[in-house]
Formats: structure tokens, sequence, C-alpha cells
């Protein structure tokens, strides 16, 4: 059983430097998945990698894994003007947000 409160989960969108690419993800560490998301493995064909997407411009926070994979799904089924709306809100000067977390 897990003990409330004790667990971090993370919703998180990425973009390209131009800002012309999202990707959405869930992970339990942010800041090891921004690593491997810019530094992946030799021969990576993943989408982040493809497309250079490893700068954090919005993120939320979770303490249950279900609720975040839910808002994960919800976010990623969102047109791309409702995410930019998102990310207006949060973060308006869509800044890079890698160094400050």
């Amino acid at each position: 059983m897990k003990t409330l409160g004790t667990h971090n989960y993370y919703v998180y969108i990425l973009s390209n430097k131009n800002k012309t690419v999202l990707y959405t993800g869930v992970t339990n560490d942010l800041q090891g998945r921004l690593y491997f998301h810019k530094n992946p493995t030799a021969l990576s064909k993943a989408f982040t990698t493809k497309y250079k997407c490893y700068y954090l411009i919005y993120f939320e926070h979770f303490q249950d894994i279900n609720q975040a994979i839910a808002r994960e799904k919800q976010i990623k089924g969102y047109r791309r003007s409702k995410k930019e709306a998102l990310i207006n809100n949060f973060n308006p000067e869509w800044e890079f947000l890698n160094d400050k977390i």
C-alpha cells in the first residue's frame, strides 16, 4: 500500500528550440527524464530525439499515478491551440524551465 503524499508524478510538455513541436509525457522523476530526453541513447529513434524536443515549457505535479496518466492522455488529446492556451496560462513567455526545476 502506498503512503499518501510520498509519491511525485509529473505531466510535462517539451518543445524544440524554435517552439514548433510539442511533446507531452509523464514521469516520476522530472529532472532525470529531462536528462534522458536531452542525452538519448545512441541511435535512438524516439520522437524527442528526432525533433530535438528537450526544452521544458510546462508541467503539472500529481501524487497519484493514475491521475497523472489520465491528465497526460487528456492533454495528448488536445488540439495544438488548447495546448498553447495551457502553456500560455502557466508560462506566458514560453521560457525554457529546465534549469528552474
